[in-house]
């Protein structure tokens, strides 16, 4: 997925993953993706800092059935 295809699946309200499903792409309050590890809350950005290089290989990046996930982001 490309962070367009990403943003855009987040901003639809589809839940996407990074790697497996224990990590969750959101969106903060202020407008930020960022990719949160379910368990802790810890969070990074889904991008470096210009916005276009993705903090994850393309293809790690897939969407599920929000059904799939076991824990709550905090």
């Amino acid at each position: 997925m490309t962070v367009g295809d990403i943003k855009a699946a987040v901003d639809a309200g589809n839940r996407v993953h990074w790697v497996n499903s224990g990590y969750v792409v959101t969106r903060d309050d202020l407008g930020q993706y960022l990719i949160t590890f379910t368990r802790n809350g810890s969070a990074i950005g889904l991008t470096s800092r210009d916005g276009t290089c993705l903090n994850g290989e393309p293809d790690e990046f897939f969407t599920s059935e929000s059904a799939e996930v076991c824990h709550e982001v905090f």
